[in-house]
């Protein structure tokens, strides 16, 4: 059968009773999970059964064929783990003979797991034949990429395995400066939760002692510099100089931020962040908009211009000469807020 969203939720819920699991997607992360998952859950209504891990993308069907007819001396299912299968770097003929070796099991359940380079290489005829099979024996699941929504409840269902707890805002926040990948997402809810003394993991210890991303102090940075606190935008200057962040690519990132604010003065009004991210061409998220928007209003346009021609200067100066990056970065800010200043 085939199993996705909620069919597939419901099926993990219960009692796992097939022969075969087979989890595939182009993401990394949820195969890795539910493939995990279903190995737990498969051990423990086993009794720890042993499980036979074959690894590599192209495995000996020689080891599959032996692990999956041996029998247990104590009378459970054999476990078999092909996790890292790659159908493309299979041969036809073990491609075909592992699914035969699916159709028929007696005493053994396999379980499998695929990260599809793209939609293309899921749609080749070697993965389609590995799908039928799994479907035809037992249960194939093809995974999606968790959207912001989804993502927001991992994180707080991670915060709570550690015995802390977030926010919905705060998860958000979280997301809007790590980005969306679950593996990094993970790592960052576990160190926070360290932070915090197991409590509460608020935006506060998000920004305190989250990753550092340069795109995200950048934004607090012109934040701070658009409101005139132009002594604390200095000390975020040089938090990014002493995390090793590049000159050049504080630019980059700064450029962009007023670039966005650009976008936003240019736009019709009523015109909302959201809407003048895909305006532009933009895809994904539409936080750099959102945060420009929050800004773009203490400047005009004539104003925004003069700043973005500073930071063309300053990149130029930066990329053709030996001047000091850092020196040159904080006369930049203060030059940045005189303009703002300017009416």
């Amino acid at each position: 059968m085939l199993l996705n969203g909620q069919a597939l939720e419901k099926a993990m819920a219960q009692p796992l009773t097939e022969s075969v699991y087979y989890f595939y997607s182009t993401e990394e992360y949820p195969v890795r999970s539910y493939t995990a998952r279903a190995l737990e859950k498969l051990q423990e209504q086993a009794g720890d059964a042993e499980v036979t891990r074959i690894d590599g993308a192209s495995p000996s069907l020689e080891d599959a064929v032996a692990a999956a007819g041996t029998i247990s001396l104590f009378g459970t299912r054999r476990i078999v783990s092909l996790p890292v299968l790659e159908p493309s770097a299979m041969p036809d003929a073990d491609v075909a003979a592992l699914c035969d070796l699916l159709q028929s099991l007696e005493n053994a359940v396999v379980v499998m797991g695929t990260v599809y380079r793209d939609e293309k290489a899921m749609g080749t005829k070697k993965a389609k034949q590995l799908i039928a099979a799994a479907d035809k024996a037992g249960a194939a699941a093809q995974l999606t990429k968790l959207g912001v929504p989804e993502l927001r409840r991992f994180v707080q269902s991670k915060a709570g395995e550690q015995g802390a707890r977030m926010s919905s805002p705060a998860a958000s926040e979280l997301i809007e400066r790590c980005g969306q990948d679950p593996f990094v997402l993970e790592n960052e809810v576990c160190k926070l939760a360290a932070a915090c003394g197991y409590g509460e993991i608020t935006p506060e210890w998000i920004e305190r002692a989250g990753t550092q991303s340069i795109e995200a102090n950048v934004f607090d940075m012109v934040r701070l510099v658009s409101t005139g606190s132009l002594a604390r935008a200095t000390e975020k200057l040089s938090q990014l100089l002493d995390l090793d962040n590049e000159p050049i690519a504080i630019v980059a990132a700064l450029t962009t931020s007023f670039i966005d604010m650009y976008h936003i003065r240019c736009a019709p009004a009523g015109r909302g962040a959201g809407a003048v991210h895909k305006d532009f061409g933009g895809k994904g998220s539409d936080y750099r908009m959102r945060k420009a928007a929050e800004n773009a209003s203490r400047y005009s346009r004539a104003q925004l211009e003069a700043i973005l021609q500073k930071l063309l200067w300053l990149d130029t100066a930066l990329k053709s000469s030996q001047a000091d990056g850092p020196v040159l970065l904080e006369t930049a800010l203060c030059e940045i807020q005189a303009i703002g200043g300017r009416r």
